[in-house]
This record gives C-alpha cells, structure tokens and sequence, in this order.
C-alpha cells in the first residue's frame, strides 16, 4: 500500500504535480462553495470557456510562461464581461452561452493555425500534470492565492449574499462588486488550473469538491475545509492510481483525467451513503406503530 501511495511522490515530477493539485484543491474548493452556494455552475463553465483563447494564444506565442500572462488577460476581460451580461441581459443563460461557444471557438481557431495542432490542443484541453515546471508551481500558488485572498476579504458579504441578496442589497453592499470579485476569483482558479488538469477538466475540479461537501455536511464553516480536503485526497489518489496503471499496468491513464475520475467517484460514493441515510430516517408525517 505504501508503495502505490508514498512511493510515486519521491520523484521530482510527481512531487511537483501533487503540490500544485494541492494548492488547486484548497483554491477551487475555497472558491467553489460560494459558487455551489450561489448556483453559479452554469456561469462558472461560461468562464472556463472564456479563458480559453487567452490560454490558447498565451501559449501559442509563449510556451508555458506566455500561457499564464495571456489567460490572466483573458480572464479578466471575461470575469468583467460575464458579470455585466448576466446583470443585465434578459435572458443570461443564453447571453452567457452565446460568450462561452464564441470564446472557445476562438481559442479553437487560434490553435488550428499550428503545426502541431493536435498535441498542443490536447495538452490545452486536458493539462500535462506531470510535465509542470518549478516555475509553473510558483506561477499557479500565487494566483491561487490571489483567488483565495479575494474571498477571505470579502466572504461575509459573499456568504450573505448567497443566502439573502435582497438582503444584501439592502444592508448597503453593492451586488455588482461582489459578484465581479467572485467571477474574478473563479476566473483565477481557472487560469491556475488551465496549465494542470486543462480546460476541459478545471470545471470538474472547481465543482464536484463543493458538492460532495455539501453531502457531507450541512454546517457552512465545515463546507470549505471539506471541499478542499476532497480536492487534495483525489489528486493523491488519482495521481497515484495513474503512475501505477501506466508504468505497472501497462495502461494509459492520463494524470488529470484520473484525479478527476476519482474526485466524481467520490461525489458518487457519498450521493449512495447519504441517499441511504435520508431512506433510513423515519418520515415526519409517518404514525408510530400502536398509535391512533
């Protein structure tokens, strides 16, 4: 057991991976309990998407260091952006569409035009874990610490408004502010997560923590811990089952795709334990056996 699971992270490369899923997972969890809480996964898969021709430009013109500086660009164009359409269009569900498959075709487009069209595209979608550098380490724990410092300076509001934005708006706090900080805050985990598990699967990681945090607890100071302690556990996991299947197995199993396999089976997991929970508790309105 030992070796499946400690073994693995004595190489430098592994080491690496493990640390910047780490760091994501506390992040993505952080950020993603305010988005469960606010049912903003819609939006949230809106930004992902938008990001993406920053990152694919970013990393056309500049390797690995070009793809942060021109994520970060975008990100910020798209977090402003969405947050105006979604305040302002009449239906923002289809305005937020219309941004998401129009920024990803771009980014599309953009890396089509290379030579090496189909693994660049891959590593963008997909992420390339384990071929992060030390540079790429520091690039993502500072902007996963920028995400992360944006809500701890504004989580009361967000919290307050999560469960009462009547409220909010009437206690004097401007609900245009917060709802730009958390869309740059989601933008941030997005841009950090691009270069580790892509674009494809930063959703994944951003949401599933949050909601199988909210399986297992229903106190809001529990949320946040357990949402990035769920994050954490799939990334050693994943990252272990995968360095065992593909250099013992003989099978392919692609880094960030695992982790993300495993993070959904343990959504599934706890959804069957708290399922059978909920069925075990006797009803409200049921008469206890001998009454009237």
């Amino acid at each position: 057991m030992a070796e499946l699971f400690l073994t693995p992270f004595a190489l430098p490369f592994m080491a690496r991976a493990l640390l910047v899923l780490a760091v994501l997972g506390v992040a993505a969890g952080t950020v993603g309990v305010l988005v469960n809480l606010r049912g903003w996964e819609f939006t949230s898969d809106g930004l992902v998407h938008a990001v993406f021709p920053g990152v694919a430009i970013g990393f056309v013109f500049g390797g690995a260091t070009g793809l942060f500086a021109g994520a970060m660009i975008a990100a910020l164009v798209a977090a402003v952006l969405l947050t105006m359409v979604t305040r302002r269009a009449a239906t923002s569900d289809a305005a937020i569409a219309i941004v998401l498959t129009a920024m990803f075709s771009v980014g599309i487009i953009v890396v089509s035009r290379q030579s090496n069209y189909a693994g660049q595209l891959e590593a963008l979608l997909f992420g390339r874990v384990l071929t992060i550098s030390a540079d790429e380490v520091l690039h993502t724990l500072l902007i996963c610490a920028g995400a992360v410092l944006l809500l701890l300076l504004t989580l009361k509001e967000q919290v307050f408004r999560a469960f009462d934005p009547n409220g909010n708006s009437a206690a004097g706090y401007r609900p245009f502010l917060l709802d730009l900080v958390l869309n740059l805050a989601i933008a941030l985990v997005v841009v950090a997560a691009s270069s580790a598990v892509g674009n494809l699967l930063v959703l994944a990681v951003l949401i599933v923590p949050a909601a199988l945090a909210r399986l297992l607890s229903d106190r809001l100071v529990l949320l946040f811990p357990l949402a990035a302690l769920a994050a954490i556990l799939a990334a050693w996991v994943g990252l272990s089952i995968s360095f065992a299947g593909s250099l013992r197995g003989g099978v392919n199993l692609p880094a960030g795709a695992t982790v993300v396999a495993v993070l959904v089976l343990g959504y599934v997991v706890a959804l069957a334990v708290r399922l059978g929970i909920d069925r075990s508790r006797p009803r409200p309105d049921s008469t206890p056996a001998g009454g009237a």
